[in-house]
């Protein structure tokens, strides 16, 4: 480990005396844009392997990238307590390359993942996944101007909407997620509409094995609105999902479900919102879906004093089964988000509960931040039980009168040295509540985590 962790780490000072303009990795890398090489004839030996001529025409280049990630974690009482194995510590690490070569209106990326768990007992695919194709696509750009852009991109890819509520990149949890299927999207200066019919990938442990899923098929539409008076930004989605088995806590089944929902935000100035409501209908088992949720996200950057403190509130309430005797189900299913939904822990996911969930965060110095959250928990219905991110059943709520779920307290450290490099340093006490004490062993669960990140 630490001889890797060695040959990463001795790149980082010469990229950091190499890079003439700072880079900006995105959230999926296929949208990095280091276009603005092309015209620099002195390209340092970085910058070479950024920016990659494929002759004469300024169309046709290549692009080459990466990231490893190591992250020590160390836990008592995982799931409150009721697992053998409930304490003990553990190494995961992650290992992602890329190629992104541009020929005119044809593009093609691929990447590879690597997901090891060491000391880890009984890892799920998720936790290891030794070795497989993430991504490898085809983009095919129909009109490509200054003032707009309409392509479709065909094969296997990662998306994400929103704020990746309903449908992520899994970018906590050690594996990230992708698809296999197609995507047309019409980007204009103010607008973006997005059309896509996929399969997700489910990770299978070994090597190159994460085969083309027919047990699961998501579709739908995604369009964004920018620049609106008053509201500033407005998506408007409808979202599509087949199952061919699904388990909740009163009904199991084939499951077809539909989502329409909105969301509308602000991300630049002091004041920050984040305001989405969706309503799900459709099919699971015999059973008729009638789901919703509504979430709120408010924070304030206070930019005349120290440390310039971000104060917010985030709040959710989502639907559960109130009645497991009927033909409906209430139960909300949140599709495909991110992994870690409620603070630094992913130990609760968003179905059949409402939440009250303030942070601050602190900018201690130019690169370092600290951030502090307490999420507290409680059952939306008595009736239905409590589910982890990917909808498997924690606890069935069947019998059990307890609606205070808990409380968890979440802390991060996080240090960003330059731009290819980051540590973080988390931990978390969720302090168990009366439904999981009814319901389990009851133990208030710890959770600490070191996470370094190397990009390029």
């Amino acid at each position: 480990m630490k001889k890797t962790l060695i040959l990463f780490l001795i790149p980082v000072s010469g990229i950091t005396v190499w890079a003439q303009q700072q880079p900006d990795f995105r959230p999926l890398r296929y949208n990095d844009d280091f276009s603005y090489l092309r015209n620099d004839s002195a390209r340092n030996s970085y910058e070479k392997i950024k920016y990659i001529a494929i002759g004469k025409s300024e169309n046709y280049f290549a692009s080459v990238g990466g990231e490893a990630r190591w992250q020590y974690i160390r836990t008592i009482n995982n799931k409150w307590g009721n697992e053998s194995d409930a304490s003990g510590g553990y190494l995961l690490s992650r290992y992602l390359f890329h190629t992104d070569i541009h020929l005119g209106l044809f593009s093609v990326f691929g990447q590879f993942q690597s997901s090891l768990a060491h000391g880890m007992p009984a890892p799920s695919p998720i936790d290891e996944n030794t070795a497989d194709i993430h991504q490898v696509f085809l983009n095919i750009s129909l009109i490509n101007s200054e003032s707009i852009r309409f392509y479709t991109r065909i094969g296997r890819q990662e998306i994400l909407y929103g704020s990746q509520r309903l449908i992520g990149v899994r970018e906590g949890p050690n594996s990230r997620h992708a698809v296999d299927g197609f995507r047309v999207v019409l980007e204009k200066k103010d607008f973006q509409a997005d059309i896509f019919y996929t399969h997700p990938v489910a990770n299978v442990p070994g090597s190159f094995n994460d085969k083309f899923n027919d047990n699961a098929r998501l579709w739908g539409g995604y369009t964004v609105i920018n620049d609106i008076k008053v509201l500033n930004h407005v998506d408007v989605y409808y979202l599509g999902i087949w199952k061919s088995k699904t388990i909740l806590d009163n009904v199991s089944g084939k499951e077809l479900r539909h989502t329409v929902g909105f969301r509308i935000w602000k991300n630049k100035t002091s004041w920050k919102y984040d305001v989405e409501a969706a309503y799900q209908l459709g099919k699971l088992g015999k059973n008729t879906i009638s789901a919703w949720t509504i979430s709120g996200n408010v924070n304030y950057r206070f930019e005349n004093i120290k440390s310039t403190p971000v104060v917010g509130l985030k709040t959710e309430i989502i639907s559960g089964d109130k009645n497991p005797h009927d033909s409906k189900t209430e139960t909300f299913n949140p599709l495909y988000p991110r992994g870690a939904y409620f603070g630094l822990v992913a130990l609760i996911g968003p179905a059949n509960l409402y939440d009250f969930h303030p942070s601050i965060e602190l900018a201690l110095t130019k690169n370092l931040n600290l951030g502090i959250d307490y999420d507290i928990f409680w059952r939306w219905s008595k009736n239905d039980g409590l589910y982890a991110p990917n909808m498997q059943l924690l606890y069935s709520g069947v019998g059990i009168n307890g609606t205070f779920i808990g409380t968890q307290l979440g802390v991060g450290l996080a240090y960003n040295p330059i731009p290819y490099l980051s540590f973080t340093l988390e931990g978390a006490w969720f302090n168990a509540g009366t439904f999981i004490k009814e319901a389990g062993r009851g133990k208030d669960y710890f959770y600490t985590a070191l996470t370094a990140t190397f990009k390029f």
